[in-house]
């Protein structure tokens, strides 16, 4: 077998890690949305900008955190100021802009974290051993450079 290609096996496990983790992300986006109304888009330009930049941030770096084009992140926050989660604000040094919460959006994050939180427990980590969550651990850690 040719070392760029995946036997049956490996082919497997590739597919049931995807699908497990497709599973549990879409369960998760399911509970938030339904119970708060957030979209994953929503509650990620919100939970990135309260914990990376207290409340604002550059939207280059919100789009770098998000691994979101400029353009994709520019029309969600269009969508997201509409509906006054967040406002945007130029900053005169660069010709950059800012990204800041709204008390309408830190309320909604406010209401979706314990959602969230208890979506991930429920779908997740009620799932797994000890020794689950420290192979995990292990595994995410060898694989995040």
């Amino acid at each position: 077998m040719d070392i760029n290609e995946l036997n049956d096996d490996e082919m497997r496990i590739w597919h049931m890690w995807k699908g497990s983790f497709n599973r549990i992300f879409g369960r998760v986006v399911k509970e938030m949305s339904e119970h708060t109304g957030l979209s994953e888009g929503d509650f990620g330009v919100l939970d990135r900008l309260v914990q990376f930049g207290g409340g604002k941030l550059r939207q280059q770096e919100l789009a770098d955190s998000m691994d979101w084009d400029k353009s994709r992140l520019s029309h969600h926050l269009t969508r997201m100021e509409k509906r006054d989660l967040i406002r945007r604000k130029p900053l005169d040094a660069d010709r950059g802009v800012q990204v800041i919460i709204t008390s309408v959006g830190q309320s909604a994050l406010d209401q979706a974290l314990p959602v969230v939180s208890k979506a991930i427990r429920k779908h997740f980590l009620d799932q797994l051993t000890n020794q689950d969550i420290e192979s995990i651990t292990q595994l995410a850690e060898r694989t995040k450079k």
